[in-house]
């Protein structure tokens, strides 16, 4: 093959990435959709939003959060498709605000669950309380990096996704998903199949894992495979019971 030949292939791979790339990530959106809406159908959606018996109006807080977050997700992604990325850019700020929002209220929402000694099968309340702390950080670091980000198209989307699916335990650690997810190290096997997407995506569309594919689905992958480890640790154990007797105080 010529030189000629071989420079207009490899200038078409970046192309093939951008023509593609609004079918890869709306697919990724509406398959983050479908998790949330199922894992939380039972507990949430069909029990009334806020006329669900949730155990504490900071729960209440959280769920409205978490759920705009998905439907702004929604939003921004189907205004680039359209060509609309003026207004994707405008909705940016408020997004960003929004993260803030959702990490205090996060971080204020597991506490509660603390105090109320909640945990999912398997895990003690002192140990489960690193995971959504941890889930937080994870979503806090990755929409920081995806913020600044927000002139590189290509780095800022897989951030935000994967900023989003650091948050995926949540509802895929519920039924009927707790039938994969039911043991305390298996719960981010969907976060994981979403980054095997991306990085799946990333090898066909340019030939290469994007740097922000990389880095960020190395935190992802690092963070939630020792924090339960850490979770069952006395100095880990000896800050949480601190935390929740200040919180029930």
């Amino acid at each position: 093959m010529s030189t000629a030949a071989l420079s207009q292939t490899a200038a078409q791979r970046p192309i093939r990435g951008r023509r593609y790339d609004n079918y890869f990530f709306g697919a990724m959106v509406a398959l983050i959709f479908l998790l949330v809406v199922v894992g939380f159908a039972r507990t949430y959606f069909l029990a009334g939003l806020f006329r669900a018996p949730l155990p504490a109006p900071i729960i209440h807080l959280h769920g409205a959060l978490f759920t705009t977050w998905i439907l702004l997700l929604i939003t921004q992604t189907s205004l680039v498709s359209a060509g609309r990325v003026d207004i994707h850019r405008k909705l940016g700020m408020a997004g960003f605000l929004l993260a803030v929002g959702m990490v205090i209220v996060g971080v204020l929402a597991a506490t509660n669950s603390l105090t109320r000694n909640f945990a999912p099968p398997g895990l003690e309340p002192l140990t489960f309380y690193i995971i959504p702390l941890a889930d937080m950080f994870l979503f806090a670091t990755l929409t920081f990096f995806a913020y600044r980000a927000r002139f590189d198209p290509a780095a800022h989307k897989r951030l935000i996704l994967l900023a989003t699916v650091a948050l995926m335990d949540a509802p895929t650690g519920r039924p009927p998903f707790s039938v994969i997810t039911g043991r305390p190290h298996f719960d981010s096997i969907f976060c994981y199949l979403f980054i095997v997407l991306l990085i799946g995506y990333d090898l066909w569309s340019t030939r290469k894992v994007h740097k922000a594919t990389i880095w960020g689905s190395v935190l992802l992958f690092v963070i939630t495979q020792i924090r339960v480890p850490i979770g069952f640790t006395g100095p880990w154990h000896n800050l949480a019971s601190w935390v929740q007797t200040v919180a029930k105080g």
